[in-house]
């Protein structure tokens, strides 16, 4: 999928603000697929970019999907 300015500032957004650290893989995929701002496609990449594992900010999941 390609990444616009947009989207990535969607996405950093939703991932500092809409999320209590430290969380889970699971609990950061559970959250992204709730949110009806972000399209299908938009969800799977997500869910597929982020490694398994518990994450303790938002700047450590950024990273790990390489936003």
């Amino acid at each position: 999928m390609e990444m616009s300015p947009e989207l990535k500032e969607k996405y950093m957004s939703h991932i500092g603000s809409d999320v209590e650290y430290p969380a889970t893989c699971e609990a950061l995929v559970s959250a992204c697929n709730g949110m009806s701002e972000f399209s299908g496609d938009e969800k799977a990449w997500f869910a597929k970019a982020l490694p398994h594992g518990t994450f303790n900010s938002a700047a450590d999941v950024n990273k790990a999907v390489g936003l």
